[in-house]
């Protein structure tokens, strides 16, 4: 015979207290609970005793918070992306809240797909990031009062609210790092053409050089992807002569730049730095490492997820409260896969 659920009322008896008195000490926030410290030990030792479990689901129907955050993700192979995830979920169960993740590809309609799925869980909010919204999406989750907010991401839209570093800053940084060392053939290894991290971050890179009187000397797309950086990365050196070939190379992530370091030291035989130059962009922990020694442009990531969380928040709690888009400075690390300028 199935044992029948134990429900408050039975706390409460054993208790000797109120109903709404085992309901405010489960609440989400007990410091704001206004149960006694005694009323509260009373509660808890009856429901030990009894194998009492609050019904997170009930609670939502009268508080109407499912407390839950859809977070959507494209891909974790990227270190960046998977620290972003752990931080964030850490993050929201620190607050009461749980992540529901989702991952999906980068085409817009599988991500329209999957994003009306999370809606029908009833989230309180939602965190993006790798991915990019259609406008469509938006406006539904605007008209249902569920509050957006973009990590690492940007969109043309006054109703998200998005938290990135400052990429064409952090362009212009990268190849202010190159020129500087005086190298002269700076070629760019871009991620995804519909992602808005990589679009800035180029933009940067350009912005400087065309600053600085030089011109970029050539350019292919990794995709984010391992395998097509491997192919992009051969192309620019291959079986070329020396002073037909990149001195330097920007490549628009770290997670894409260690593929590349690989490729050119270990398949093509060339040496970092004095061959070719390499910078990053995120500084994971691999960059730091000494068999890499990557020299990068640093994002803060755990403010990222501070400022993505405080958005987030201050929306759910307040539907009055406006999209922001924070901007956070970025930082060149300088290592050692930049060669050091020649003694005049």
């Amino acid at each position: 015979m199935k044992k029948r659920r134990v429900t408050s009322t039975d706390v409460a008896r054993k208790a000797g207290v109120s109903q709404s008195a085992v309901s405010r000490t489960f609440s989400p926030w007990p410091t704001q609970s206004g149960v006694s410290a005694e009323i509260r030990e009373k509660v808890l030792r009856a429901a030990k005793e009894l194998g009492y479990q609050p019904n997170a689901i009930a609670r939502s129907l009268i508080t109407q918070r499912s407390r839950i955050v859809g977070v959507l993700f494209s891909y974790l192979d990227n270190p960046f992306y998977a620290r972003a995830l752990e931080l964030l979920c850490h993050g929201l169960q620190a607050r009461g809240y749980h992540a529901l993740v989702f991952m999906m590809s980068d085409t817009l309609q599988d991500i329209d797909s999957t994003v009306s799925d999370i809606l029908q869980y009833q989230v309180d909010g939602l965190l993006t990031a790798s991915v990019e919204l259609s406008s469509k999406l938006c406006i539904e989750c605007t008209e249902r009062g569920i509050p957006v907010v973009m990590f690492n991401r940007t969109q043309d839209d006054p109703g998200l609210s998005a938290v990135t570093t400052d990429n064409i800053g952090g362009g212009r940084l990268a190849a202010k790092a190159l020129l500087d060392a005086g190298c002269e053939r700076l070629a760019v290894l871009a991620g995804w053409e519909g992602a808005s991290t990589s679009r800035d971050r180029e933009f940067g890179f350009r912005a400087e050089l065309h600053a600085r009187g030089a011109e970029l000397f050539e350019r292919a797309n990794g995709n984010f992807n391992l395998e097509d950086t491997a192919q992009a990365t051969r192309a620019f050196f291959k079986d070329r002569d020396p002073a037909e070939r990149p001195d330097a190379l920007f490549v628009i992530n770290d997670y894409m730049a260690i593929r590349a370091m690989d490729v050119i030291r270990n398949e093509l035989g060339l040496r970092i730095p004095e061959d070719v130059s390499v910078v990053g962009f995120d500084d994971i922990s691999t960059a730091a490492q000494p068999t890499y020694g990557l020299t990068t442009v640093r994002q803060p990531i755990n403010r990222m997820v501070e400022a993505s969380l405080r958005l987030l928040f201050e929306q759910i709690e307040d539907s009055a409260a406006q999209p922001e888009h924070v901007m956070l400075g970025a930082q060149l690390v300088e290592r050692h896969s930049v060669r050091r300028k020649s003694s005049p």
